[in-house]
């Protein structure tokens, strides 16, 4: 009876614990690549359109914050503040260095499973300070604003610590094509960002920039002289076929 007891109390006092944190994903399903409301265009100083497909299906609030700002016109123009080869590029900041955000609230940590791959789209925000109080993290957890970067190589390790909201899904050499540097000396800009669905105009380059030279005409083939009479080389022999043993 003694030990029935016991039992009965243990299983009431695992009850009781609380249980861990635990990730459940997402019951919407992923938009398709042909959603205009959810493909955001990036058109870049360096020479050509990005086409993100962003997923509110796992990060509602993060996708609402883009979208709001995208909008408003808010990231035209705006720097490539912060670009590690190898890892990231990083933009969003009105200031151009990294301090500044939108004049909204910061929007709440949306850790989800998607991972930080070559293309990932995922929320910046400010970082815990080491030996941070609970306090602290989950503020600092929750400090998405406006500021975003796109991933060059894997860094799985930024799983489930930075809200991943969209991929890359054309365009991704003119992410690649961006000036590196923190600060970049010459940094890479947006110069237009536009939700499909709005139906903006097709990639204008940068006023001032260089058109690329279209391919001269050499005319017809021309024959140097004493090409005529210059020595024709002779093909090879044909390599001997072995003889039979006799």
């Amino acid at each position: 009876m003694r030990i029935l007891m016991c039992l009965i109390v243990a299983l009431l006092g695992l009850g009781a614990a609380p249980l861990a944190a635990q990730h459940i994903p997402s019951i919407h399903p992923a938009p398709p690549t042909d959603d205009k409301e959810n493909l955001l265009y990036l058109d870049l100083s360096t020479g050509g359109r990005v086409t993100i497909l962003l997923r509110p299906d796992v990060a509602p609030m993060m996708v609402e914050r883009i979208k709001t700002l995208t909008r408003r016109g808010f990231y035209n123009g705006l720097l490539f503040h912060r670009v590690i080869e190898g890892f990231m590029a990083q933009t969003g900041d009105p200031k151009g260095n990294g301090t500044g955000g939108s004049d909204l609230p910061d929007v709440k940590a949306e850790f989800n499973y998607l991972p930080h791959v070559r293309g990932a789209v995922s929320a910046a925000r400010p970082g815990a300070p080491e030996g941070a109080s609970p306090e602290q993290i989950e503020a600092a957890n929750n400090g998405a604003n406006s500021q975003f970067f796109i991933v060059f190589e894997p860094r799985l390790g930024l799983d489930r610590k930075y809200t991943v909201f969209g991929r890359v899904i054309a365009g991704m050499e003119h992410v690649d094509a961006v000036n590196r540097g923190e600060p970049p000396v010459d940094p890479s800009r947006i110069l237009r960002a536009a939700i499909a669905a709005d139906d903006p105009p097709p990639y204008q380059p940068p006023v001032g920039a260089t058109a690329p030279s279209p391919p001269v005409d050499l005319g017809p083939a021309v024959t140097l002289p004493g090409a005529e009479d210059a020595p024709r080389s002779k093909p090879a022999p044909a390599p001997a076929k072995p003889r039979p043993r006799r």
